[in-house]
């Protein structure tokens, strides 16, 4: 983190409910620099009272706020848009210093993908319209249905450390812009720049209580998702944590977005370089801890050795090193449980048989990029998400053998197919298992305003643009008899 950039002591308590920022009953965490170890910061830590509190702080702001007008809405979400704007650089370090992504792609999260949420958010409800149906059971012109939309009421949102702010304020923004409250709890890794993003709400205008946040680790997680005052649940993360999550919301709507297997298949056709450059951001971007990495490479055996090599070159120039420096391309992971991970996956590849090349510090928190060959189908790092800086890649010599191993792990996020023929590219889009399909483009590709979710054990739902909103509102049917003529309701033979 830049040695001028202060932190507030308000940002550092344990919970933000009803617009202010209060001391935790559960003590404190500490907040940790992955790049050399340093402690960053303690933040307060929020009890289970504290999370009954803000529930019940969010029910009772939650029908003053649905009840502003919604161009009302709109513009106060215009103005979080420009406060954050003019707030992003001292939140961008802040992200570097607390996660370990390099400056430039901090930067690039907060200006150009998390602060124009909220502008986006008030152009989608300005256009979130309703339906009107024609009378189809009764022989009648009485009738008039008319269907809107009502806010879901109060909402979780649970959001993860890989793009603090970006992942958190597509939700933010979209679930408060419909009507709804929230109750926010961020990433403890990254807790911090997301309070930066917290004491942003009250400035722009946004009344007390429609978002509250509770910082701490998975316990205060869970109790948010059990409260009984919760109408829906909004979770970025893991697999087997959402799997938890879906359990415990029947009959609650919930948004899951989980785990990715990245298949990123180069056929024989493709363009090498372009598909070379896409597969280094796939692997390496934010030392591969993106649900959208590219996990697996999966390369036609005509194209192998040209593939390879030139991957190869290209990984070993790679500028690895603090993330705060400008031309740093790959900093350290953020954590030892990620580290764990990557280091067994590895280790797993190695006993079976496969060959490892590495670039760069293998030292604290830093994993060197690596690149793994001979690798079979057995090896975990070939059937799980690893969510690290390793490329493993694997020869097929016929595009029905590609599709078959994108379906091994039951994930199905994003896949990324790169050949020059339209019909190869139509055929095996539609046959991969997966939300979105990038088509000569790397898997670390989503537009803001299409829908992004995954099938299969990658998650519930889509996000962005209107698709929150379908989430987090009910759909609301007005049926009127307006009078007027009479009419025979057996006149079909019914009842």
């Amino acid at each position: 983190m830049n040695k001028h950039t202060k932190v507030k002591v308000d940002v550092l308590k344990a919970a933000l409910i009803n617009g202010e920022w209060q001391d935790g009953s559960a003590g404190t965490f500490e907040v940790k620099n992955p790049h050399n170890g340093e402690v960053l910061h303690h933040v307060g830590r929020a009890g289970i009272d504290d999370v009954e509190r803000a529930v019940a702080a969010a029910r009772a702001a939650q029908s003053g706020w649905a009840a502003l007008s919604t161009i009302e809405r709109a513009q106060i979400m215009r103005r979080i848009h420009q406060l954050f704007l003019e707030r992003a650089e001292p939140i961008a370090q802040m992200i570097t210093a607390e996660i370990g992504k390099t400056i430039t792609d901090a930067r690039e999260e907060v200006f150009e993908y998390s602060a124009p949420s909220y502008a986006k958010s008030a152009e989608e409800i300005l256009r979130h319209r309703g339906l009107s149906f024609p009378s189809t059971q009764e022989r009648t012109r009485n009738k008039r249905l008319v269907m809107s939309h009502r806010p879901l009421g109060v909402v979780a949102a649970i959001t993860p450390y890989n793009f603090p702010t970006d992942i958190s304020s597509i939700a933010l923004a979209h679930i408060v812009a419909a009507g709804n409250t929230v109750i926010w709890k961020p990433s403890e890794y990254a807790a911090v720049s997301c309070a930066m993003l917290g004491a942003i709400f009250k400035d722009a205008g946004l009344p007390d209580g429609v978002i509250n946040i509770v910082q701490g680790k998975g316990d205060v997680g869970a109790a948010l998702v059990e409260a009984k005052g919760v109408d829906g649940v909004f979770f970025t993360g893991s697999t087997a944590t959402g799997r938890k999550i879906a359990e415990k919301c029947a009959l609650r709507p919930h948004l899951l977005e989980l785990g990715g297997d990245g298949p990123f298949i180069i056929m024989d056709d493709a363009d090498i370089d372009a598909a070379v450059d896409g597969a280094i951001n796939g692997c390496f971007y934010y030392s591969g801890q993106v649900c959208t990495s590219a996990e697996r490479v999966l390369v036609h055996e005509k194209v192998y050795d040209e593939f390879l090599a030139k991957f190869r070159a290209k990984a070993a120039a790679l500028k690895i090193g603090d993330p705060a420096a400008e031309d740093t391309e790959m900093g350290p992971l953020c954590n030892a449980d990620t580290l764990t991970r990557v280091k067994n996956h590895v280790e797993d590849a190695r006993t079976k048989g496969a060959k490892i090349e590495q670039f760069g510090p293998d030292e604290g928190l830093y994993y060197p990029a690596t690149i793994l060959t001979d690798v079979t189908l057995d090896m975990d790092i070939m059937r799980e998400e690893t969510f690290g800086p390793v490329a493993p890649i694997y020869r097929f010599s016929d595009v029905q053998e590609a599709i078959d191993i994108a379906h091994i792990s039951g994930l199905g996020l994003i896949a990324s197919l790169w050949t020059r023929d339209l019909a190869t590219a139509w055929k095996v889009g539609e046959a991969l298992p997966h939300g979105t399909v990038n088509i000569n483009e790397t898997s670390n590709y989503w537009d803001q305003l299409a829908p992004f979710g995954g099938a299969g054990l990658s998650g519930v739902g889509r996000e962005l643009s209107q698709w929150f909103l379908e989430t987090f509102t009910e759909k609301k049917l007005l049926v009127f008899d307006l009078g007027g003529e009479t009419y025979n309701r057996r006149a079909e033979g019914g009842w």
